[in-house]
């Protein structure tokens, strides 16, 4: 565990993100060699189906990610107050309920996987590999949520390492089955779906054997643990406002997509690579701001606030750099990029096309989501939802709707960025109020 309240605010946090960004590097690494696997051995419409599954499961799984966003939050401050027996109910508490949602979410989705591909305008001859994946991925979503779920308690009691372990075994076995049931048993785009629920599954369970036998925190035991209403309400009081605007997100994607489909597979097929490039490309952003909102959430359960603007300085050089090294990265070996996933020349044109219009912008959401990190980890979760949903269903839909009446799918890839602009504005200035300094959970009754 990691005490981040105390020592340099910029090494603190750097070494505290690193971990976290190798480990999303690998985890993202699933859905990349999925991807390559199905576009280079099976085919784009297998290609443009797995990635039409993205944003489905994002948006089934949003909510609830919120939920236990709220609960690391909470795990933090705790940890910074140092009180050991909130943060074990804590824990216990994240599990309970992870387990039971993963259980209606899994089964809503199954049921109504055709209707939900249906409704995004996903091209017909698309649509059967798409149920299929979508329906195998979430099977298996209670051990997808119990390993992330593990993986967020750690970072909240600042381990950022023990995850990242995991996640290189998993990424592994990813990969070998992958190979395995596509190329050998020749299972398809079952095979691969497959491959990631076994890979998780394997992740979970091992990582829960190794803490049980090894953390002084957590210790796993089903007929133990203890759901704490009061801990659950604050988990929800800040975790509520991160899921619908996880919602908010995902319900974007998936109106991208409905947007993006009509052009045909050869469109929509370039946007799930070059969906996964920018994943790619926003992960310094993602994880820096993760290890910002945990050092935000210590210190101000510390009763340090003088260390937050610090520590967000800190980060937003580093992630600024980062950003424009993957910017120009992702602008320059656009077309390798491309070829990496598929050799259809068709698909590979308009995702370059994408790639130079939007790769100049990441240094924009980079800081976004820097300064959002920070009300986060304050618990200020409500006015960066509306922030999110302003930005991105009042501004980045409409106008991508509009230009692509205009200009085809490049106007929607211009608004794109237009959205991240105005998300960036917003969320400084309400920075600058200070409001979100109020809403520590310490600070409150319970």
């Amino acid at each position: 565990m990691k005490d981040l309240s105390v020592g340099k605010e910029g090494p603190l946090i750097f070494k505290f993100a690193m971990p976290m960004l190798l480990g999303n590097v690998f985890q993202q690494l699933y859905n990349v060699v999925d991807s390559a696997i199905v576009g280079n051995y099976i085919g784009k419409e297998a290609l443009a189906a797995v990635g039409a599954s993205f944003p489905i499961i994002f948006t089934l799984i949003s909510l609830i990610i919120g939920i236990a966003t709220g609960s690391t939050i909470v795990i933090a401050q705790y940890y910074g107050a140092k009180d050991m027996p909130k943060i074990l109910r804590a824990i216990d508490t994240l599990y309970i309920f992870l387990f039971f949602a993963s259980i209606i979410v899994s089964v809503l989705g199954i049921i109504f996987a055709p209707q939900i591909f249906r409704l995004i305008k996903l091209p017909e001859e698309v649509l059967p590999g798409a149920v299929t994946y979508l329906r195998i991925y979430l099977a298996g979503l209670v051990l997808f949520f119990g390993f992330n779920g593990t993986s967020a308690i750690l970072r909240g009691l600042g381990d950022s390492k023990t995850p990242l372990y995991f996640l290189i075994l998993a990424t592994i076995a990813n990969v070998i089955f992958d190979f395995m049931f596509v190329l050998w048993f020749k299972w398809g785009i079952a095979g691969v779906a497959l491959a990631t629920l076994l890979s998780q599954a394997g992740a979970f369970i091992t990582a829960i054997i190794y803490l049980n036998r090894t953390h002084e925190v957590i210790n796993l035991s089903w007929r133990k643990l203890v759901f704490d209403k009061v801990i659950f309400k604050q988990s929800t009081r800040i975790g509520f406002p991160i899921g619908f605007q996880q919602v908010f997100v995902a319900l974007g994607m998936m109106v991208m997509y409905w947007l993006v489909n009509p052009f045909g597979t050869d469109t929509a097929a370039a946007y799930s690579v070059v969906f996964r490039i920018d994943a790619f490309a926003s992960m310094p952003a993602m994880m820096f701001a993760a290890a910002l909102s945990t050092f935000v959430g210590q210190n101000l359960g510390a009763n340090k606030p003088e260390r937050v603007k610090k520590g967000l300085m800190a980060t937003f050089y580093t992630t600024s750099a980062l950003a424009l090294i993957v910017g120009i990265i992702a602008f320059s070996f656009s077309r390798p990029l491309m070829h990496l996933f598929t050799s259809d020349e068709n698909v590979i044109v308009i995702g370059v096309q994408y790639l130079h219009i939007v790769s100049f912008f990441y240094i924009t959401f980079t800081a976004m989501f820097t300064i959002g990190a920070v009300m986060r980890g304050a618990g200020d979760t409500l006015i960066p939802m509306f922030i999110t949903f302003f930005a991105l269903w009042i501004v980045r839909i409409p106008v991508c709707y509009y230009l692509s009446l205009k200009m085809g799918p490049v106007g929607i890839w211009w608004g794109i960025p237009i959205a991240w602009i105005i998300g960036m504005i917003l969320s400084y200035l309400y920075y600058l109020t200070g409001r979100w300094k109020t809403k520590n959970i310490l600070l409150r009754k319970n």
